[in-house]
């Protein structure tokens, strides 16, 4: 009722004031904040030679541009003067699956040797290790630099942990987009742009996932090892981190998928790897030619979650004795021989270096081509009146309401709905994110934004509360969904960014499409472990006083799993507002344009700046306002 108060008040004063001190940006003019930025990347640039820091930096990349190229000649490159890599396709493959049977078993050997042969069968073979290359140094640092991070946070005190969080929530609400303009600025372009911006994406989920198993080791333990006089190190090697393995595995596992979701970002810094291949499709608009590595990249995400989870349950069984380990080192010292001969091939003979492409692409891509081109055709009409109905009952309305106000008139509102919602700790840093917004001279597409990212969120809901009550109530669907869900995380958003684009047109409308369908993985996933983890004697308690199925759903499980509704809100927020500068690509305009703007033209770089910080702040917002209202429906 508060907040429909305040609603209303607004509703009543913007009637009287719209279209007043909104703050739309004059033409191309920037403000003299936008201009100090672009004047920083110049001073940068000029002192590359005698500036220390660049000078750590660009040594520092070249480090990781050497790591990634002894890799590459090793596994994927021509190393002159051999015509072909070290070790061939024959070899790779078959090291792979021996490392895939020695840390999970059989069935993950299998999987990464199918995996693998994809890669080659379809012809990126180069392609694909060198994503794996990239992935496996962005990752290793990532465990470098995490894990300290992580025990840190984990054996903290509070206000280590605020900091820590703080760093953390902006590196997870920037879009990646965002961070490529400094990261070329310090490091470059290529294999070095491309490792420092997937460490980047890639390093919170280990620290924040870490962390958060070694906190939770149970307090009863650590004070039982405490009392035989066991030192700190002691405590952390023989308690925390093999009490909390199963996090930190978690943890990695994350990691590696987020690292994996940046390969086509990263080819925007001329990365290596399969994102290339995909980028270069799209901007020929061919669908089918970029769906297929894309699904490689699918395929890679699938073999390395399944082999890093399989491996952390295989090692737990091997260590409470439920393997043979004489048996297994027979069989591992047995499968090494054909190993080191399937290595001895692939240096010695051609076919066993080069994997000949057997054609499978080209049908593929025809193939999606024909049913894209089928489906575009079929279902336009339906997609354009669905674009023209919630653009006149919710995206026109409430763009109006946010960014034709005045922006002092925006700006109280935003902050009475946050004392409603989020209560006085949420006021803070709402007040600090929106001084933030208006100093960096970025308001009116500020509010854009948060419009598109609002409407974006309201449909990222209406799915999961659907799909994820469904997946809760019938173990069947879930089994359907799930993977579907899992591909739709990893799938790189440009492979689809093009049908929908075809769908909808070049409008603010396609970029929400795109970010629904890049938030709503992960919202229904959570509505469905919420509602799933409803006890069934509750459950139960509802149906002996005879509740119909609908009032089951509407009066028990859906309140019981309030707390996983907020956080599928919030998770669902962040994601689209992930999506605000590759939606910029597609006609979105507001902050998204600015960003890719600043990106492509040096004189706009500080304009561009701003934007990515206006996105950052409005993260960080509405991250703390659902946070705070997550707790408060916790209580």
């Amino acid at each position: 009722m508060w907040a429909l108060g305040v609603i209303v008040l607004w509703l009543a004063v913007w009637a009287l004031t719209k279209g007043n001190d909104t703050l739309v940006p004059a033409g191309r003019e920037l403000t003299d904040v936008q201009k100090s930025l672009g004047g920083f990347r110049d001073d940068i640039l000029a002192s590359r030679t005698d500036n220390p820091l660049i000078q750590f930096t660009y040594d520092l990349g070249s480090g990781f541009t050497s790591v990634v190229d002894w890799f590459q000649r090793l596994l994927s490159i021509p190393d002159f003067p051999r015509p072909v890599p070290q070790i061939g396709w024959l070899g790779v493959t078959a090291v792979a699956t021996w490392v895939g049977l020695a840390i999970a078993g059989w069935r993950i050997a299998v999987l990464v040797a199918v995996s693998f042969l994809s890669f080659g069968l379809f012809g990126y073979w180069s392609d694909a290790i060198d994503l794996l290359i990239v992935t496996f140094v962005a990752v290793g640092v990532s465990v470098l630099i995490g894990m300290p991070l992580a025990v840190m946070v984990g054996t903290g005190n509070r206000a280590v942990n605020a900091v820590t969080n703080t760093v953390l929530d902006i590196f997870q609400t920037m879009p990646t987009f965002v961070y490529l303009l400094p990261i070329v600025l310090f490091f470059g372009i290529g294999a070095a742009g491309a490792v420092v911006c997937t460490l980047v994406y890639a390093l919170p989920p280990i620290i924040r996932i870490a962390g958060h198993g070694i906190r939770n080791v149970s307090e009863t333990t650590i004070e039982a090892t405490d009392s035989a006089g066991q030192t700190w190190w002691q405590r952390l090697t023989k308690v925390q981190l093999p009490m909390a393995r199963k996090t930190i595995v978690v943890g990695l596992n994350q990691t590696i998928m987020a690292a994996l979701s940046m390969a086509t970002i990263a080819s925007y810094v001329d990365g290596p790897g399969l994102g290339r291949p995909v980028l270069d499709a799209l901007v020929k608009n061919d669908v089918g030619g970029a769906f297929v590595p894309g699904m490689l990249i699918v395929v890679m995400a699938v073999m390395l979650d399944r082999s890093t989870t399989a491996a952390s349950e295989y090692s737990e069984i091997a260590a409470r004795g439920g393997l043979d380990l004489r048996l297994r080192r027979i069989v591992l010292a047995a499968t090494a021989v054909p190993v080191l001969v399937a290595i001895y091939l692939s240096r010695t003979y051609p076919w066993a270096a080069e994997l000949s492409d057997l054609g499978w692409t080209p049908k593929v891509a025809d193939a999606v081509d024909s049913f894209f081109v089928w489906f575009t055709d079929s279902f336009r009409g339906a997609t354009q009146g669905f674009k023209d109905l919630i653009s006149s009952l919710l995206l026109n309305p409430l763009q109006s309401l946010l960014a034709e106000s005045p922006w002092w008139l925006a700006a109280g509102a935003l902050l009475a709905l946050t004392v409603v919602f989020g209560g006085v700790r949420a006021l803070v840093p709402t007040v600090i994110c929106i001084a933030g917004l208006l100093y960096f001279g970025l308001w009116h597409d500020a509010m854009v934004t948060l419009n598109m990212t609002l409407v974006g969120t309201v449909l990222v809901m209406l799915l999961a509360v659907v799909f994820g009550v469904a997946m809760a109530r019938r173990r069947g669907i879930d089994l359907v969904l799930r993977p579907i869900l899992d591909a739709g995380q990893t799938i790189p958003p440009f492979v689809y960014l093009i049908p929908v684009l075809a769908l909808f047109g070049p409008t603010r409308f396609t970029a929400i499409v795109a970010g629904v369908v890049y938030a709503a993985p992960v919202a229904i996933k959570l509505v469905a472990d919420g509602v799933k983890a409803v006890s069934p004697s509750t459950i139960e308690a509802g149906r002996s006083t005879g509740s119909t199925r609908w009032q089951e759903i509407t009066k028990v499980q859906l309140p019981m799993a309030r707390a996983s509704l907020v956080l599928a809100a919030n998770q669902g927020l962040l994601y689209v507002l992930a999506m605000a500068v590759i939606g910029g690509l597609v006609g979105a305009g507001a902050l998204g344009y600015d960003v890719v703007l600043g990106f492509a033209r040096s004189e706009e770089w500080g304009k561009g700046a701003a934007a990515g910080i206006s996105i950052v702040l409005l993260g960080i917002m509405i991250d703390r306002i659902a946070r705070a209202a997550a707790r408060d429906t916790a209580r």
